[in-house]
């Protein structure tokens, strides 16, 4: 039986993507079956309602997660290869909301990516800092611009793929789509007038891309938290706190308060960034919060 990938969803209705590579409409066959961009399903005409149906979910590789109000764990999108998180000079970058996705993409074994968007504008020196510290932990940056049309390493970047684009509202995420497919429907926002930026995306949709591979948009968010239930170990998906917690005196430390941490005398000697540290501290906070 053969495979389709489903590409939009909208409660219970959805556009799957046939072998052929065709996309038809479609309809979730039972209330047991949640299924999100990026699923291979199942699916089987139904001749009496002329619609195709969503009968199974194949095994996910992985899935992107996020936590809701109460703490429990929502399937955002499945079967990635790489998150691309996206920031800009305008609106000014949050990277406490940045690390939190990298943290869930690297819990779920998804290679991620700091996109920076609009390089032609110029950066605050303080986020420029900050920056420099995720390619000092071993997390890949790249600079490009949607304006410019600078976007060839990203395209390399991302054939073959099956990226997940995420930040903040009005970073350019729609822009970058357009520039990268230009007969796709992303809708675009009018210029950013403040630093909450604009709302332009709605729903989480792929796309194939022309070079091979696939890519999907989201909507822009103001916060994220990861799904705690998903993070894994002491470090919390923070890839430099994994690397020190060895040498940690405690095989249980939290890096908060413990004696003989080696992650705060890291913080301490300046080779850790105090961001970073900081952002992991409220992400322990958050993670304690919405366990209760």
């Amino acid at each position: 039986m053969s495979s389709y990938q489903v590409t939009a969803v909208h409660r219970r209705l959805l556009h799957i993507r046939a072998p052929d590579g065709s996309e038809l409409p479609a309809r979730i066959g039972s209330r047991d079956l949640l299924a999100v961009c990026g699923d291979l399903v199942q699916c089987a005409f139904d001749t009496r309602h002329q619609e195709w149906n969503v009968t199974g979910i194949e095994p996910r590789r992985n899935g992107l997660y996020r936590s809701n109000a109460r703490g429990g764990s929502e399937l955002i999108a499945a079967n990635l290869s790489q998150l691309v998180v996206v920031v800009a000079p305008l609106p000014r970058p949050d990277l406490f909301v940045a690390d939190r996705y990298l943290s869930a993409a690297h819990c779920s074994g998804i290679r991620a990516l700091i996109l920076v968007n609009k390089c032609d504008l110029e950066m605050p020196a303080e986020s420029d800092a900050d920056l420099a510290a995720y390619e000092k932990a071993g997390i890949a940056l790249l600079r490009v611009s949607a304006h410019t049309g600078d976007l060839e390493a990203l395209r390399s970047r991302l054939r073959g793929e099956t990226s997940i684009l995420v930040g903040q509202s009005g970073v350019g995420k729609s822009s970058l789509l357009r520039a990268l497919l230009p007969s796709c429907e992303a809708p675009v926002g009018e210029l950013i007038r403040d630093d909450e930026g604009r709302h332009t995306t709605t729903v989480t949709r792929l796309h194939a891309l022309p070079g091979g591979g696939d890519i999907l948009d989201s909507p822009g968010v103001r916060d994220f938290a990861p799904a705690i239930d998903r993070l894994s170990g002491n470090a919390l998906g923070f890839v430099e706190i994994e690397n020190l917690r060895a040498n940690c005196r405690f095989g249980d430390c939290r890096h908060l308060q413990e004696p003989d941490c080696a992650v705060r005398a890291a913080v301490e000697a300046g080779t850790l960034s105090a961001r970073r540290y900081e952002s992991y501290r409220r992400l322990r906070r958050l993670v304690t919060r919405l366990s209760r």
